[in-house]
Formats: C-alpha cells, sequence, structure tokens
C-alpha cells in the first residue's frame, strides 16, 4: 500500500500561482511514476503532469508552460507549481503514484484525497 497526502491548494485570482505538494509513504518501489490528475466539476477526471522516477516529466498541452512538476529532495516527494493560472484551472487536484515492474508495466495505481484549487476571474 501506499499512502498519499496533498497540500496546498486554494484559492487564488487569475494570473496568480499556486504550488502544490504531495508526500508519499509506504510501498514504493525505485521504478514508480508520480504525477498530478484534476477532476472539474461535471467532468472526468484528467492527466495534469507526471514524472517518472528517473525525473523525466510530461505535461497536458493545456499546462506546458505554465506548470512545472518535480520530485524534489526525496523520491518520495512530489510538487506541481502552477504559474499564469486560469479560471478553467480549476478543479480538484489529485496525487497519483503507481508502480511499475521492469518492463514499466504498471503493478498499481494509488490516489491521494484531493486538494481543492479555485481560479477567480
Amino acid at each position: 500500500q501506499v499512502q498519499l497526502v496533498e497540500s496546498g491548494g486554494g484559492v487564488v485570482q487569475s494570473g496568480g500561482s499556486l504550488r502544490l505538494s504531495c508526500a508519499a509513504s509506504g510501498n514504493i518501489m525505485n521504478n514508480n511514476i508520480m504525477g498530478w490528475y484534476r477532476q472539474a466539476l461535471g467532468k472526468q477526471r484528467e492527466l495534469v503532469a507526471i514524472i517518472t522516477s528517473y525525473k523525466y516529466p510530461t505535461y497536458d498541452d493545456s499546462v506546458k508552460g505554465r506548470f512545472t512538476i518535480s520530485r524534489p529532495g526525496t523520491e518520495d516527494t512530489l510538487q506541481l507549481q502552477m504559474n499564469s493560472l486560469k479560471p478553467e484551472d480549476t478543479a480538484v487536484y489529485y496525487c497519483n503514484a503507481r508502480n511499475q515492474d521492469p518492463r514499466n508495466k504498471p503493478l498499481d495505481y494509488f490516489w491521494g484525497q484531493g486538494t481543492q484549487v479555485t481560479v477567480s476571474s
């Protein structure tokens, strides 16, 4: 099992910035991917950004150039720096972690409880 605890959500005006953090504990393997997903009211959960245990990031086109995902310090922490926020970024943001086998096949999926980000216009 892996436990994920998010923090850093809140309310910000359009154009502002927020930083989300996720602390992971439990059975995290060396080959893993951590990431952020979001779910707006009435919409499906969607990918924001992911980063491998080798710190290779991938971003959704909607956040490229504005958001930065990182794994600073220990391997069990995850951050999302969000700049130039827009009202359409409003959503509940979820931290995700998955372990992978040596061929990068996912072995499991874990989710945090979510943190609300609200961007006012």
